[in-house]
């Protein structure tokens, strides 16, 4: 496919030089001609100088064709107006933006743009290290209202559904790791000791989850 990757920095070269290692076309576009000496050298794909909302300059870079935008400049504004523009105007299929800060993520969500709040996402892998405990996100999703928590399985819950661990609009059960290897459950699956318990949660739920969990097997 092709993807238009707004923003030539860290993050755009590194995406340019992953996609383009997976077969994919890409284009690279920064106002900054030096931003692209980031770029892995043998790159293949097209690199342009100009802002990244300018419709010209997305029609130069094949915006029309492109089945992927993502829009990863240093700059909020930048990111959200050039993904409204080519998802709204353009019709890219798939549209990602980088936030910074993220009490506007939820606001470019309900927009329809997918975005990747920076400031959440390494405040959650930071504490996952210093205090894994109170920390438990494996995985933010979107504007990190939803992470994915992996946490040991409680006593309570061997020998029980993984499935019927489930609390409907607070947690589910994604998946169960057992020697390492990664199963999506069905009602036949039961939690074994030592079993890690992978589960979708909404993030003011996952501090008390160890303890509902106990909760849970003992009464299931």
């Amino acid at each position: 496919m092709h993807v238009i990757i707004a923003g030539c920095g860290r993050v755009g070269s590194a995406l340019a030089s992953n996609l383009e290692s997976l077969d994919h076309t890409v284009t690279v576009i920064d106002k900054n001609v030096k931003a692209f000496e980031r770029l892995k050298p043998g790159l293949k794909g097209q690199t342009i100088v100009g802002f990244v909302f300018d419709r010209h300059i997305l029609e130069e870079a094949g915006i029309k064709e492109a089945t992927a935008f993502a829009a990863v400049t240093n700059g909020d504004n930048s990111n959200v107006v050039s993904a409204r523009v080519a998802k709204e105007h353009y019709r890219v299929p798939q549209v990602v933006a980088r936030i910074y800060d993220p009490r506007r993520a939820q606001i470019y969500q309900r927009l329809g743009i997918q975005t990747v709040a920076t400031v959440r996402w390494t405040t959650d892998q930071v504490m996952r290290q210093l205090i894994p405990e109170e920390a438990p996100a494996e995985y933010t999703i979107d504007n990190g209202e939803v992470i994915i928590s992996s946490v040991p399985a409680p006593p309570e819950t061997v020998g029980k559904s993984a499935k019927n661990l489930d609390v409907d609009g607070m947690w589910r059960v994604v998946a169960v790791s057992r020697f390492g290897v990664p199963r999506v459950p069905d009602q036949r699956l039961s939690v074994q000791d030592g079993d890690i318990l992978h589960i979708a949660i909404v993030r003011g739920e996952a501090g008390r989850l160890a303890e509902e969990l106990k909760k849970v097997g003992e009464h299931g």
